[in-house]
């Protein structure tokens, strides 16, 4: 059972600096070490250990054995949407004054690639998904609320035909132990919108990097969308823009 004691330690862990600096660390799916996250958080490796125990104990992380090297990593993906959950609360004390008032707040990251698609633990985030989210749903192949998700039988029927494994992200959400939602709502950090999470999301997300219409970036969370994904997007998608190709990543890279 959960209790008011309970929620404030958790509460508490995640407020410190150091450790949320790590934890967001881990929002992309990876394992790191103590050392890697040592530098994240800009802490001896020594102090990152302690957090690090902490965390694992509170059941925030998991750690993992490989040889003489251990590796932490999100517990589960319970633990990133609460993760994300704060950062679409959370505003960023340096973006406040950095545009007039008309024009809105600053919401989620600044790198312009970051906003446009990157990954959320294991499925897709930011304004890619957030786009993809809100053509499934006004063509009726997803139902959302704040509550969770549903796939209609013309979703189902859509998502196969672009080879999304529906029947691994059921089989993911009904194992035993899991707490996984099938299909749920997602807030994006930077859109403030919907995107799709769960195991539907999860698998959304490999079906496109399987077929290689997306890459992960090196040392980042932001993705690329490739020229071939450009095409099966616009033709999956009608009327959707596509930006931030692998050209466009190359020309920020490259840029003086």
């Amino acid at each position: 059972m959960v209790s008011i004691a309970s929620i404030a330690q958790t509460a508490s862990l995640i407020g410190d600096l150091a450790r949320a600096s790590m934890l967001t660390a881990l929002m992309d799916g990876r394992a790191l070490t103590a050392t890697e996250l040592s530098r994240v958080a800009g802490i001896a490796p020594q102090t990152a250990s302690g957090h690090l125990t902490r965390l694992v104990e509170a059941g925030l992380l998991v750690m993992e054995r490989q040889g003489r090297h251990r590796y932490h990593r999100l517990a589960s993906p319970a633990v990133a949407h609460m993760i994300e959950s704060i950062m679409s609360l959370s505003v960023d004390p340096d973006t406040q004054g950095a545009r007039p008032r008309s024009a809105g707040p600053v919401t989620g990251p600044r790198d312009k690639a970051l906003r446009y698609a990157r990954t959320c633990y294991d499925h897709l985030a930011g304004q890619l998904a957030v786009d993809m989210t809100d053509h499934l749903v006004a063509s009726g192949c997803v139902e959302l609320s704040g509550d969770g998700g549903l796939l209609t039988d013309a979703g189902d029927r859509f998502l196969r035909s672009l080879g999304v494994d529906v029947d691994s992200a059921h089989h993911r959400a009904s194992g035993r132990g899991t707490g996984r939602m099938f299909c749920r709502p997602c807030l994006d950090w930077s859109a403030r919108r919907f995107h799709i999470g769960g195991a539907l999301g999860a698998a959304i997300c490999q079906c496109y990097l399987d077929q290689g219409w997306i890459r992960l970036a090196a040392g980042t969370r932001a993705v690329t969308v490739t020229p071939q994904g450009q095409r099966a997007i616009r033709e999956a998608f009608p009327l959707m823009e596509v930006g931030l190709s692998e050209t466009a990543h190359a020309d920020k890279r490259n840029r003086p």
